[in-house]
């Protein structure tokens, strides 16, 4: 019997799934598949990965649906190329659904299965799946794309309409799943890691929080954001369903959508800022202090700035930081401390439950003033200001910092004058040695 394969990666879900509505309608049935991706988790040093945990549950909860149905999600440990040549020895395939990927080992990846498969004659089909926008569908007139991200969000809105936010009704045709005993799916500890601790934000957008969203979102001492993006990275809700809330709830919450987007478009167009360029090759000559010292503070929370020591022990111990605090920190590393903002890039990309690359990428780059659009080099966050801002009753701190005020909390590692002074003069060398 020939079958078709759907093979999930960044669209944990059943439900308005684009890829996968595709696949159902074909005539053949429908063998839904999973790789935890090797080439990816044997760069894991952290065996209890936030990210590992919550992909697996997120299967599960795929595979329980399906047993319902009597169906089945076949779930392998290996590189893509290897698991697709399992697959051949073991099914006749017609053809194989996926959702498109946009990053530039995901576009390595997908072109080696493709070669594999075109081999025996198995066709390969994308769609697009995780944003409403994709590629070049929001370009400039000229053809171009947007590098400045307010007249790129004026075309995002302007092009929206209701056929953009339509779901995908995969629920009509369940029925076209492979009927097969289930399979089970490999232990985390057969994976060589670890269950990690602790609570997943839940994936239900509450309608008052997004409503308050504009008001609340900069205020790290309560839960003002949706904490959305952990489910957005991995698909365990649909973009189409949360900017149609957004559209009805808050024009502010559906601009940060339309951010995402842009990072992603950014991403496609210019792959080499996920590959460790500047978008902008003049910051490339800024000297960096490459000073491992410094960066441990800033990594463990001590460096004496409490909004900035709060942000990273929230990171650390919860796998989130709130986005106001990001920022802060974000610029912190690479202004006051002038460390490459790729070592903060990379330190986030291992901590954060929701890190992704294009979202990762373009901020850090915005906070280090060398990204498209980016916050011009010569404004600083005073993180002293950012505080008596956003968290004057120190809520926020005082949760991460307990031992705020007392002989144990160490003194700032430099005070704000002398690194706001130290910054502008290397990044001025940078651009004049550009110039």
């Amino acid at each position: 019997m020939r079958i078709n394969i759907f093979w999930f990666r960044r669209d944990l879900r059943l439900d308005d799934n684009a890829g996968l509505y595709h696949a159902l309608q074909q005539e053949n049935q429908v063998l839904p598949i999973f790789i935890f991706d090797t080439n990816i988790l044997d760069q894991l040093d952290e065996k209890a990965d936030r990210r590992v945990t919550f992909i697996f549950e997120a299967l599960e909860q795929i595979q329980a649906t399906l047993e319902k149905k009597g169906s089945t999600l076949r779930v392998y440990y290996d590189t893509p190329v290897n698991a697709f040549k399992k697959l051949l020895d073991t099914y006749t395939i017609d053809k194989v659904f996926t959702n498109h990927d946009y990053e530039p080992y995901a576009r390595e990846r997908d072109q080696a299965v493709k070669e594999l498969l075109q081999q025996h004659s198995i066709s390969f089909h994308t769609y697009k799946d995780q944003v409403i926008f994709d590629k070049a569908e929001v370009m400039k007139d000229d053809g171009t794309p947007y590098t400045v991200f307010t007249p790129y969000s004026r075309k995002w809105q302007a092009t929206l309409n209701d056929f953009y936010l339509k779901s995908y009704p995969t629920h009509k045709y369940i029925r076209n799943f492979l009927k097969e005993a289930p399979h089970r799916i490999p232990s985390l500890a057969t994976m060589g890691f670890k269950e990690a601790n602790g609570h997943f934000p839940p994936g239900a957008v509450k309608e008052e929080l997004i409503r308050q969203y504009e008001q609340q979102r900069d205020i790290p001492g309560i839960t003002g954001t949706s904490h959305m993006g952990v489910h957005l990275r991995f698909g365990t809700v649909s973009i189409r369903k949360l900017a149609q809330k957004a559209q009805e709830w808050s024009t502010v919450y559906l601009n940060e959508l339309v951010w995402r987007e842009f990072y992603q478009m950014i991403l496609w167009h210019f792959p080499e800022v996920g590959k460790g360029k500047s978008f902008k090759p003049a910051y490339d000559h800024v000297r960096w202090r490459y000073n491992e010292a410094d960066f441990e503070r800033w990594c463990k929370g001590q460096t004496g700035y409490p909004i900035v020591d709060a942000g990273m022990r929230e990171l650390n111990a919860t796998g989130f930081m709130h986005n106001r605090v990001r920022m802060i920190t974000a610029s912190f590393l690479a202004k006051h401390l002038l460390i490459d903002w790729r070592w903060g890039e990379a330190y986030f990309a291992e901590k954060l439950l929701d890190y992704d690359l294009a979202a990762n990428n373009g901020n850090w780059q915005w906070a280090a003033g060398c990204g498209c659009d980016a916050v011009p080099y010569f404004r600083i966050f005073n993180p002293t200001l950012q505080t008596k801002k956003f968290d004057p009753q120190l809520i926020y701190i005082k949760k991460w910092v307990p031992e705020l005020e007392t002989l144990d909390y160490p003194a700032p590692i430099i005070q704000h004058e002398i690194a706001r002074k130290r910054c502008l003069e290397a990044y001025k060398r940078a651009l004049q040695q550009q110039g």
